[in-house]
This record gives C-alpha cells, structure tokens and sequence, in this order.
C-alpha cells in the first residue's frame, strides 16, 4: 500500500513538472531533443521531461530602446551628440530567438549606425529642423531591416540633439538677435500705428471745427435774415395800418420826421424843425394822442 502511494505520488509529481502555464502577452520557444519543436502561446501546456525544453521566453508587448547618446557629424562637418527613442514589439517569437545572436543589442547598433547615415547628409540646421524627417526615415530603414528578426519597429523618436558649446553659445547670440529685431519692429509699428491714430484724430477735429463754423455761419446768417424779415414785415405792417386810418398828409410828414430822428441817431447836438411841420403836429395833436404815430416830442442829444 504504502510502495503504490509512493508511485501515485512520483507520477503526480511527473505530471505537475509537464504542466506549463504561458502568461498573457508571453510566447515560449520550445525545443525537441535541441530542435526548434513550436511556439506556446498563452495557456496551458504540456511538455515531455528530458525531450523537450524551454528555448526563450518571449513578451510580446511593445518594448522601449532607450540609447545613450552618439555621436555623429552632419554634412557640413558639426559634430554633435544624438540620443533616440524606439519603440517596437516582437512578432514572432521564432526569429526573434533564432534570427540573430543578443537582437536587442543588434537593434540599437543598427539605430546607431542609421542615425549616424542619415544625419551625415543634412547639415546642421536641417538637423535642427527636420525631425520628424529623420524619424520617419529611421523608422521605415530599421522596420525593414529588423524582419528578419522577428521584431516590428512602430516608431522612433530623436530625444535630445547636442550641439557643441560654441555652436549653442552662436545660436543663442542668432536667437538674442532675432528678438531684439522683432522687439524693434514691434515698437516701431506701434508708434507708426500712434502717428496714424494722432493725424486721423487731428484730421477728424479739424473737420468738425470747420462743419462748426459752417452750421455757426449759417445759424447767424439765419438769424439776420429772419430779423430782417420780421423788420420788414414790421415796416409793412405799419404802413398797411396807415392806409387803413387813413392818414392825411400831415400824419405822414409826421412819419418823416421821426426818420429824421431815427437817422441822426441821438448823435445830433440840434435838430432843425420847418415851422409847416410843427403847425401840422399841433393841429393832429388828437390824431397822434389817438393813434400813437408822430409823437411831437423829439427827443435831442445836448
């Protein structure tokens, strides 16, 4: 009883070592007797003891080569100092195991020495500018190249470009420059716009002044006119009244003489009466009291 315990328990132990679990996102390798067998993805698993073995263990998720940065020379013979970002995931587990010896380390090689290709045929500020441009190309060069090695390159990312110190210190002198001229354009449009904005206000105060002095013009040239008429309306009116008294000659002599008044303007020292006049006034006295019309004091200036 004892001796087939011992067995039942040996055999559950053999089983338990055939048992292999993959992860998620995880491949195994497996070998036959030293001979690639096949490829376990996630799951479970049963393996022989002795015969067949775990060759590489492989995740499958997408992987970051961060690599220090190289050096390398652009076209116009600056030496600077470049670090990249890839970014890629294995795609077949079987390559990537067998396809080449430390792949990882054979990757970042192979970024170095495109990056170093690329770069030696732009110049320096092109290198400045144009990353997105060398990303692209490095990341269609080496997802070519890395096929065959089971590994799919999504992309690559330029991390930090070096320049050398003098280089940094020329264009930090270039880029001073640069905002000190738009600092000057800036102040020169602004006193241009100033000028602008003070002559269109000048212009616009001029106009107004001059439409004043018109509209002031006018309102005076107005009043005069509107005064003249109400004389004149004034003027006829009392000489529509004459003739509807009936005034006699007398009464219209009387008229005459306070124009006489009214010409010398309270400016003459003695006025001179004809005696037919004053005989006139005396004997229409009652049509003066009654009418008002030829007062027969005159008033005169001593």
């Amino acid at each position: 009883m004892t001796t087939a315990l011992i067995v039942v328990g040996i055999i559950l132990f053999l089983m338990l070592l055939c048992i292999r679990i993959v992860p998620q996102a995880s491949a195994y390798v497996i070998q036959f007797l030293g001979k690639y067998h096949s490829t376990w993805g996630a799951g479970v698993h049963f393996m022989i003891p002795l015969f067949m073995t775990v060759a590489k263990k492989v995740t499958l998720k997408e992987q970051v080569l961060d690599s220090p940065p190289q050096p390398v020379i652009t076209k116009d013979n600056v030496a600077m100092r470049i670090d990249t970002v890839v970014y890629f995931r294995i795609f077949d587990a079987k390559l990537f195991t067998y396809g080449v010896v430390n792949p990882i380390n054979a990757l970042e090689n192979l970024t170095a020495t495109t990056l170093r290709n690329i770069v030696g045929e732009l110049e320096l500020d092109n290198t400045l500018t144009s990353r997105d441009t060398i990303n692209g190309k490095m990341t269609a060069i080496l997802d070519e190249a890395t096929d065959q090695w089971g590994i799919k390159v999504n992309r690559v990312e330029l991390k930090n470009i070096i320049p050398p110190e003098e280089i940094q210190n020329a264009m930090e002198k270039q880029m001073k420059a640069e905002r000190d001229r738009r600092e000057t354009l800036l102040q020169a449009e602004g006193h241009r716009a100033a000028a602008i904005t003070r002559a269109e206000g000048d212009k616009q105060a001029a106009i107004l002044a001059a439409e004043g002095e018109r509209d002031a013009k006018i309102a005076r040239a107005e009043g005069e006119a509107k005064a003249l008429l109400l004389a004149k309306q004034a003027e006829a009116d009392g000489i529509r009244a004459l003739k509807e008294a009936a005034a006699d000659a007398s009464v219209l002599e009387l008229k005459k003489l306070e124009t006489l008044i009214a010409l010398a303007n309270g400016n003459a020292a003695k006025l001179i009466v004809p005696t037919d006049v004053v005989s006139t006034v005396t004997k229409n006295a009652m049509f003066t009291e009654t009418t008002g019309l030829g007062d027969a004091t005159i008033p005169v200036k001593e």
